[in-house]
């Protein structure tokens, strides 16, 4: 990845070989378009698929969101044709047990349980379930799920030290991402009609003004 692509990506968990590359392709196209890049994935499922995880900055991603998003990434990788083979694209969202890819997804979601992976030893450990008790800056702060005998129940997990999270499937996870995705369409919804409000007066203006 070039130093300009990196500084543009706010993501501290990135994808590495053919992924990374691919990444590099999609993410000018999904910025754009008004997308952030949460993963993208090659793998060998249906011969060879291509999984591109986006969602608006808002968090929200709908079917609609999706197509769009299909659409608007296929030409770039046609051009760029970083894949020999041929593969099967696909577009989701993050879902609610999604992975957790920016510091902001951290913060976000405080106080939920996630499984974690760090790529050093973390006091003995690599692996971690556990809530998330606070975010800063620099790292985590994550409350063991079970610590084991002799084990502190809290510990602190610097960001570039993590190499793979993911939210745990709950009922307050899902109560809350549910309550989270109404509120933010809500408030896309009315922006859109605020939008629209605003061209049909800027058409009436012209027609007036012909």
């Amino acid at each position: 990845m070039t130093a300009a692509a990196s500084e543009a990506d706010d993501r501290i968990i990135r994808e590495s070989g053919i992924d990374a590359r691919i990444a590099m392709i999609v993410q000018p196209v999904l910025r754009a378009i008004g997308f952030r890049l949460v993963r993208v994935q090659l793998t060998g499922q249906n011969g060879l698929t291509l999984q591109i995880m986006a969602e608006r900055e808002d968090g929200t991603m709908t079917v609609e969101d999706c197509e769009e998003v299909s659409r608007a990434v296929s030409p770039a990788l046609d051009v760029e044709d970083p894949i020999e083979k041929a593969y099967h694209l696909e577009v989701s969202s993050p879902g609610i047990d999604r992975p957790l890819v920016r510091k902001s997804d951290f913060a976000t979601w405080t106080g939920h349980l996630v499984k974690m992976e760090t790529s050093v030893l973390i006091g003995d450990r690599k692996r971690f379930k556990g809530k998330i008790a606070g975010a800063d800056a620099d790292g985590i702060l994550l409350e063991r799920d079970k610590a084991a005998y002799g084990e502190e129940p809290m510990v602190r997990v610097p960001f570039d030290a993590i190499a793979e999270a993911r939210l745990v499937l709950t009922d307050d996870l899902i109560r809350e991402a549910l309550s989270k995705d109404n509120r933010a369409r809500k408030e896309a919804k009315k922006r859109r009609g605020d939008a629209e409000e605003a061209d049909a007066g800027e058409g009436n203006e012209t027609e007036q003004e012909s």
